[in-house]
């Protein structure tokens, strides 16, 4: 099988730690972390894998700068900016937002790694492949070649990121003599989860990767997983195809929204943290990691013995109002 190259960019392997507490707090059940909060300190999160495959690709053809876009404290800008940075290309990011954000955690961070931003209001960035192929076209008149990402890095190329991380995955469960009968991941932009589900099923693992969308609902992210296989498959020269029943998103977690909160979700976050020692994040983590709990409280999971979560990062997005829950105890 064809596949593309990668630079070396994250600290991987990363980490696979057993949450004993809180499996024996739910019984019948072993809780695993997949650590991909430490993929680095900068690149930290699940985005950098991603980006590993995709920076290749431009650095292969030529581009001179990263065009990007996502909300104001994207994790994925962050990280391309980061990323840009360290191999040495320009980065320009369009970021959903309004004067009125405060200029810190990862904003602060695109700002301080050099990368060029343009904030923009949700009415405008619902234009956003129109405001991304503008840039291109602008950097190009001034001699440049940028390289336009998704958000999230969620394509094709980027799918190769949690490809390589299921063999990774696999490989681990060698060492720690454990098979994980499920593998549950955020749904976020579809490329985590997308790039995982490909490689379980093109090597015919028998575990079940789940999703949990925070956002949006189950019919949309079923299609963009499959949009993002198809993509793969071009890569690959394979024929993966998976009918939408096939896709196993658990819906209902979306709260009230991207980037929002509700006490529950903070609580949950909070009583994590308390119990393990570990910081989920409240717009990814914190609402997956929240459902998964639900789901294995309500008996929906109840066949399943050894489950791994994937700690996709995102601690440097916190903003006040979330962290004012918090601080309000």
């Amino acid at each position: 099988m064809k596949m593309p190259r990668k630079l070396t960019i994250a600290n991987l392997p990363t980490n696979i730690e057993h949450l004993k507490r809180l499996s024996s707090e739910l019984g019948n059940v072993d809780i695993y972390l997949k650590r991909d909060d430490q993929t680095g300190t900068e690149v930290s999160g699940n985005k950098i894998r991603k980006l590993e495959f995709a920076i290749a690709e431009a650095i292969d053809n030529g581009y001179d700068t990263l065009i990007t876009c996502g909300a104001v404290q994207s994790n994925h800008a962050r990280a391309t900016a980061a990323a840009a940075a360290k191999i040495g290309l320009k980065c320009h990011l369009i970021l959903r937002g309004s004067s009125e954000d405060v200029f810190e955690g990862n904003y602060f961070l695109d700002g301080l790694f050099g990368a060029s931003i343009d904030i923009v209001g949700s009415e405008e960035f619902k234009n956003i492949d129109t405001l991304l192929k503008a840039k291109q076209d602008e950097l190009e008149s001034k001699g440049r070649k940028g390289y336009m990402l998704p958000i999230g890095a969620s394509n094709g190329i980027g799918g190769f990121g949690y490809f390589h991380a299921m063999n990774e995955i696999l490989e681990q469960e060698k060492t720690l003599g454990i098979h994980f009968d499920a593998i549950v991941t955020t749904v976020g932009s579809a490329g985590t989860f997308a790039g995982l589900l490909y490689a379980n099923t093109l090597v015919k693992n028998d575990a079940i990767v789940y999703g949990i969308n925070i956002s949006a609902d189950r019919e949309y992210f079923a299609g963009e997983t499959k949009k993002i296989i198809a993509e793969m498959n071009e890569y690959t020269g394979e024929n993966i195809s998976l009918s939408y029943d096939e896709i196993p998103i658990i819906d209902g977690y979306a709260g009230r929204g991207y980037g929002l909160s509700n006490k529950e979700e903070i609580d949950f976050i909070k009583y994590i943290a308390s119990l393990e020692g570990v910081a989920l994040d409240p717009v990814y983590t914190g609402k997956a990691f929240y459902g998964l709990y639900n789901e294995i409280k309500k008996g929906n999971l109840s066949n399943h013995k050894n489950i791994l979560f994937i700690h996709t990062g995102g601690i440097f997005g916190w903003k006040a109002e979330q962290r004012d829950i918090i601080k309000n105890f």
